[in-house]
């Protein structure tokens, strides 16, 4: 059986190096991966969406909209942007960080996390809701929040925690490795 994961934020999050991990541990785990990333405005801090699918009945790295089991996103406003690709029974794992696009500080208007946040939970009935500027603040570093989401997805039971543990050894610096295997458990 498939497993669905849609990774979604802005540009500079580590959705990436979170698909990456996701699709490492798969692979080390012998499961077949497909993935694809769409990065095109990422460096200006627009929309990145990762696809990563896994399981033997996968030939395309592309979810298609309905499918995905797991959307972790980044951003809110992202988690709703993408949300046609989540089944109906499937699990939303939200960073409550707001992080307002660039064209709406240009124009004065704003949006509200909360309001994105409560539509997704009046919506869907798997929504789980992670302060990552709390866990990172506990462990000394904003750059493991795409860890601690990777993290909080453990909880759905299609990821595997020490497999991704795993995984961010082949894929980060040593010397990195122990503060990114506490981000992993920080939601615990």
């Amino acid at each position: 059986m498939a497993k669905n994961i849609l990774i979604c934020g802005v540009g500079g999050q580590g959705t990436v190096l979170a698909a990456k991990v996701l699709s490492q541990a798969a692979l080390s785990c012998g499961e077949r991966v497909l993935s694809a990333e769409t990065i095109g405005m990422a460096q200006r801090g627009g929309s990145v969406v990762s696809h990563v699918r896994i399981g033997n009945d996968v030939f395309s790295p592309l979810i298609p909209k309905g499918q995905a089991d797991v959307i972790i996103a980044f951003e809110a406003a992202e988690a709703v942007r993408n949300i046609s690709y989540l089944k109906p029974d499937g699990t939303v794992i939200i960073n409550d960080k707001i992080i307002q696009p660039v064209t709406a500080s240009l124009t004065g208007k704003t949006f509200s996390t909360a309001t994105m946040i409560d539509f997704l939970k009046n919506s869907f009935k798997n929504v789980i809701v992670v302060n990552t500027d709390e866990f990172c603040n506990k462990l000394g570093s904003t750059k493991v929040a795409n860890i601690v989401l990777l993290g909080a997805a453990c909880k759905t039971g299609l990821i595997d925690r020490e497999q991704l543990k795993d995984a961010l050894k082949f894929l980060v610096k040593p010397e990195f490795y122990e503060l990114n295997v506490k981000a992993l458990e920080v939601t615990l």
